[in-house]
């Protein structure tokens, strides 16, 4: 049996699913509409993100929501309390992504690490798309070693590693199309 945090359902982003997630990236999904739409001093956001709240835990009947439609359901919130303009101007913003690195190297396979770069580019690209601006990468070690086909680290291996956290600290900037940062966090000991 899987068990929801507040009974909320679990949002799909992309290929992945979010189960446990707070509600401050709909704040910062609304403040920046807002600004957007030159209503700097926009009083309704807490106001407007409990009713979203309240929504996704007493009302909505799916146990899976895409991210997309969510956005979908502000933007008509927004529109029927007058608030076209924001709700125009409203992106989606995904609340934190964990991904794990293993499977797309079990993917690319044994020597094949151009294809698990490229594999990541694509999932990069994919989650910022949706709306992802916080990435946690699980599985580093394990990919390295997957990536290298060895069966215990070598030097081969924390080379493949410091490849792989060197990729993700590049992706940390800003795009020329985007105009918040991606925050991507490899975590080392899984």
């Amino acid at each position: 049996m899987i068990c929801f945090i507040s009974n909320r359902p679990a949002l799909q982003i992309g290929r992945y699913q979010v189960i446990d997630y707070g509600t401050s990236w709909l704040d910062d999904a609304l403040r920046r509409a807002a600004r957007a739409a030159e209503h700097e001093d926009f009083p309704f956001v807490d106001d407007i993100r409990s009713g979203i709240v309240k929504y996704l835990e007493t009302r909505c009947p799916l146990k899976l929501l895409q991210i997309g439609d969510l956005f979908d359901r502000m933007r008509r919130m927004l529109v029927q309390i007058g608030c076209e303009r924001i709700a125009q101007k409203l992106e989606p913003l995904a609340p934190p992504v964990t991904v794990s690195l293993v499977h797309s190297a079990m993917v690319a396979g044994n020597g094949f690490e151009l294809a698990f770069f490229e594999t990541l580019r694509t999932e990069l690209t994919d989650l910022r798309a949706l709306g992802a601006e916080e990435i946690r990468f699980t599985g580093v070690r394990e990919s390295a070693l997957i990536l290298s086909g060895a069966a215990k680290w070598n030097k081969h291996c924390q080379h493949l590693f410091t490849e792989i956290e060197a990729f993700l600290k590049n992706w940390d900037a800003v795009p020329k199309n985007q105009s918040q940062p991606l925050q991507l966090c490899a975590d080392s000991s899984q």
